[in-house]
């Protein structure tokens, strides 16, 4: 079971950049699919961007919302056992919790596993 701590959110003007970390604390993320979710205050929590493995015939592809392509970039770090979400021109409607969450696939409507969560604010 994939366990992780996430970091990097915080406070960012209009138009600024922040990078998200998602590290594993136990496990590998290279086996699995890796989702950057985000949940603002009275919404539904969304799939912002996921990578999926590069093991067992996995190709490491990206998928991203429309909401966020072209601004964010997903990406792997095998030695340092992470994920990080690039995210640049942020907007005020991108203030969330993100959260990052693994499964075998993209498609992960009940994740395995999920991080604790950092708060993001676009703000001026």
């Amino acid at each position: 079971q994939l366990q992780f701590v996430e970091s990097g959110g915080g406070l960012v003007q209009p138009g600024g950049s922040l990078r998200l970390s998602c590290a594993a604390s136990v496990g590998t993320t290279d086996y699995y699919a890796i989702g950057w979710f985000r949940q603002a205050p009275g919404k539904e929590h969304e799939m912002v961007s996921c990578i999926s493995s590069i093991r067992n015939g996995w190709d490491g592809s990206t998928y991203y919302a429309d909401s966020v392509k072209g601004r964010f970039t997903i990406s792997r770090d095998s030695a340092k056992n992470t994920v990080y979400l690039h995210m640049n021109s942020l907007e005020p409607e991108d203030t969330a919790v993100y959260y990052c969450a693994a499964d075998w696939t993209c498609v992960m409507p009940t994740p395995r596993s999920w991080g604790q969560g950092t708060q993001v604010t676009v703000s001026s």
